[in-house]
């Protein structure tokens, strides 16, 4: 299954058109000025070696060092249980890592980004089936576009591969001006006429429909997206070191887009505050607060005893919403902002360039959130060494039948 990691490699042509340089000081610093990266306490598991999940962390801890990697972190959680009721069924860190390190995690960010427009469909603020015209006075520029489409790369705007070019895109990589005028920019271009197609016909994965969607969400709310990230997750979940900022003209890798920048190394205060935060790859967060998340995708939009989406919502966000026409991949769907398998339905994931790979098992119910500071390759590579493993152990744990059996 494709991942975000398309989004890193097209920013190397965008960003050589804009500079990579330190960023100005935004105006009104209410996105992402430093936040705390403490998480709501986990009790840690038994030694790895006393655990069904060994042969997990032997395979994790072997891949860093055939890699040369800073380290690696994997937390599973559960829809139900939990030693401490917290779902979290095992967690190893290596390395750099731990439960308090916050990650840039790329693409995994779209997942989190398409919950906060569910949200305010809760809410009534919004139709995401209802055409962004309804929503906001510039939506005319594209009149049958629909949130739900931006949300699943579907809008007909031009993706990543098709336009990181163009000027009046390139702001959703800028921590310049705001989040509401680069949205209504991307939208409302007409340099971008050429390469539009009628929506719900082709898959342009990422790009500045993202950044269009944001927008949407700061005008129907008349809130900015921090203060939005605050009520949609942490709040209600406790989440406390999630954070959305623009660091790809910020910080570089030293070894190019392609790989983590190590500048950021656990911490944001490397970012300035931002007023436009990049809304399909531009959050941070520890590895208990992004399975925290996961769970409450597990159990139907809640956190605890609080309820952050409505069931409804949550069905919304794993559905295939591109069966017409596809992804490119013919065992691959797309929700919003979950690549879907088609084999099998309830395994879902969304991963990003950095080598994050959050992944959900619905009829298993569990999930897991595996996270590098590498590639998506390597991501890749390793998730797909381990899921496996992770899988039978939780098909053991649940009294399941094998796999195949």
């Amino acid at each position: 299954m494709r991942t975000g990691g398309r989004l890193i490699a097209v920013l190397c042509i965008a960003l050589a058109t804009v500079g990579c340089s330190d960023a100005g000081e935004a105006t009104r610093p209410t996105t992402s000025g430093p936040r705390s990266t403490s998480t709501t306490a986990v009790a840690a598991e038994p030694a790895a070696t006393d655990q069904p999940f060994a042969e997990v962390a032997t395979a994790i801890d072997g891949f860093v060092t055939r890699e040369g990697l800073n380290g690696a972190a994997l937390v599973v959680v559960e829809r139900n249980g939990g030693a401490d009721g917290s779902g979290v069924v095992w967690q190893h860190y290596t390395g750099a890592f731990g439960p308090d390190r916050p990650s840039l995690i790329a693409s995994s960010s779209k997942m989190l980004t398409a919950g906060v427009l569910l949200r305010l469909q809760d809410q009534g603020l919004i139709d995401l089936d209802a055409p962004v015209a309804d929503a906001v006075p510039w939506g005319s520029a594209n009149p049958t576009v629909t949130v739900a489409q931006l949300l699943s790369n579907s809008s007909g705007l031009p993706g990543l591969v098709d336009g990181p070019m163009y000027a009046p895109y390139l702001c959703q990589y800028l921590p310049t001006g705001t989040l509401t005028d680069c949205g209504r920019t991307i939208f409302t271009s007409t340099d971008d006429d050429a390469l539009v197609v009628p929506p719900d016909t082709q898959f342009r994965y990422g790009g500045g429909q993202w950044q269009v969607a944001g927008a949407v969400a700061e005008e129907v709310s008349n809130k900015s997206w921090a203060e939005l990230i605050d009520e949609t997750y942490v709040e209600p979940c406790g989440v406390r070191s999630l954070a959305f900022n623009n660091h790809f003209a910020q910080i570089t890798s030293p070894t190019g887009p392609f790989s983590y920048p190590t500048e950021f190394d656990g911490d944001p205060s490397v970012l300035a505050p931002t007023d436009n935060p990049n809304m399909e790859g531009g959050a941070y967060v520890t590895p208990l607060d992004y399975a925290t998340l996961l769970r409450m995708h597990l159990r139907g939009g809640r956190c605890g005893k609080t309820r952050v989406l409505s069931e409804a919502a949550v069905e919304q966000a794993h559905t295939d919403r591109i069966g017409g026409f596809g992804t490119g991949g013919d065992d691959e769907g797309y929700g919003l902002g979950w690549w879907i398998d088609r084999d099998d339905t309830d395994r879902q994931q969304d991963g990003g360039a950095f080598g994050a790979e959050p992944w959900i098992d619905l009829d298993r119910g569990y999930a897991a959130f595996l996270v590098l500071e590498a590639t998506s390759g390597q991501g890749q590579a390793l998730m797909n060494e381990i899921r496996p493993m992770v899988d039978r152990i939780m098909d053991e744990r649940a009294g399941r039948p094998p796999a195949g059996s």
